[in-house]
């Protein structure tokens, strides 16, 4: 007796919900046996081949060259003489690179995703027809706020009816509001997200620093020995602060640097004008002052916005490592971890010796610079953190 079987977009990993047809490797009338390579597809992260479960005839090939397919769409069929398989999670019916497709008693054909946070056709809204737009505008919502959303229009868009059922299953949680500066947090976020941003880090000694902090009054706060020893670094080499606007990279006019202080839900940038210009000692009293205001949200006009660089010491939580993301209107966001004693081997006393150690990281728009120029740049201000009194 003759089966048909469908050929089918097989799961090719638990993130992957579709794969394009590159080429058939078959044609109608064709012999195959198990296991022969038929089509090769490509995902967003490899290019694979779909191999058969059965041998057969290829009957049909429905699918396009380069067009994309979802997960479990029939893109032809076989005959075979051997019966389809029963009904079980754990036998696979057509697959390849890991899938695992199971089948139905009537040749249905069902994708098996399980772990996933979201559907599989939770696209997100790629796109926004005028209407649902206006219906969002209208309730103070984003594109992002929609990305686990499955649509049920044409190629999984999400439409007005899956907007409205996404509000109200909303409505059945609790909500509270979100305060004014969260929102504009969450704003500046959503815009950064917009480039790709790479994160470095390695260790610094603070011993040097921890010893000339101790000597000094006022005390310097340990984010403004990063903060000067990078307007340092800047001030030899600009060029990692630029941003690319268009085919051109805009150079900072000013070492202008920011420096990340927690209010109330929320965080705050002030900022030191020409921060290389200025000794450790002649910043310290005006980075104490700033974070003073920071924390009453009172910083003046001339102390916000216009930094070309961030620092955050994220240490001051407890963190030892944290990826941070540099501002919209930036290129680089420095960041401080926590202390701690580590073991170091000393050459001259042949033996391992208690030093105080923190991680730095640099987290940087990838379009402006690469790894090898942000792991120097990176290099430059740790060497300068271990000489404060350069400071």
């Amino acid at each position: 007796m003759t089966h048909t079987v469908p050929i089918v977009m097989p799961q090719l990993g638990e993130s992957i919900a579709e794969a394009t047809v590159v080429r058939w490797l078959v044609k109608p009338g064709d012999i195959v046996t198990t296991g022969q390579e038929v089509m090769e597809v490509e995902t967003s992260k490899a290019t694979l081949t779909v191999t058969t479960p059965v041998g057969g005839k290829i009957k049909t090939l429905t699918a396009e060259e380069g067009a994309t397919y979802a997960v479990g769409n029939v893109l032809g069929e076989l005959t075979t003489d051997i019966a389809p398989a029963k009904p079980a999670a754990d036998k696979p019916h057509f697959g390849g690179g890991g899938a695992t497709i199971t089948t139905t008693s009537s040749n249905t054909v069902e994708p098996v995703l399980t772990g996933l946070p979201v559907p599989v056709g939770a696209a997100g809204a790629s796109y926004l027809s005028p209407r649902l737009k206006a219906r969002m505008a209208e309730l103070g919502l984003h594109a992002a706020d929609l990305a686990g959303v499955a649509g049920s229009g044409a190629n999984g868009r999400v439409t007005v009816e899956d907007f409205e059922a996404f509000v109200a299953r909303l409505e059945q949680n609790r909500l509270t509001p979100a305060s004014s500066m969260r929102i504009a947090v969450a704003d500046a976020m959503r815009r950064s997200w917009t480039r790709p941003i790479a994160t470095v880090g390695m260790p610094v000694r603070l011993d040097a620093l921890l010893a000339h902090r101790a000597s000094q009054n006022p005390k310097p706060g340990p984010a403004l020995y990063a903060l000067r020893a990078l307007s340092l670094a800047l001030s030899e080499n600009s060029k990692p602060a630029g941003r690319l606007v268009g085919s051109r990279i805009v150079h900072p006019s000013s070492i202008d640097i920011g420096f990340a202080v927690e209010a109330e839900d929320g965080v705050l940038v002030p900022v030191i004008r020409e921060a290389d210009k200025k000794s450790l000692c002649e910043l310290t009293g005006r980075y104490n002052e700033l974070v003073s205001l920071a924390r009453e949200r009172r910083l003046p006009a001339d102390a916000t916005g216009g930094s070309i660089a961030t620092i955050t010491n994220f240490g001051t939580f407890g963190l030892t490592w944290a990826t941070p993301i540099p501002l919209p209107e930036q290129t680089l966001v420095l960041g401080l971890g926590a202390g701690s004693k580590v073991p170091f081997w000393d050459e001259e006393k042949k033996q391992f010796i208690p030093v105080m150690e923190a991680n730095l990281t640099l987290s940087f728009d990838h379009r402006v610079m690469d790894g090898g120029a942000a792991g120097r740049l990176l290099g430059r201000v740790a060497m300068l953190m271990t000489v404060p009194d350069a400071l």
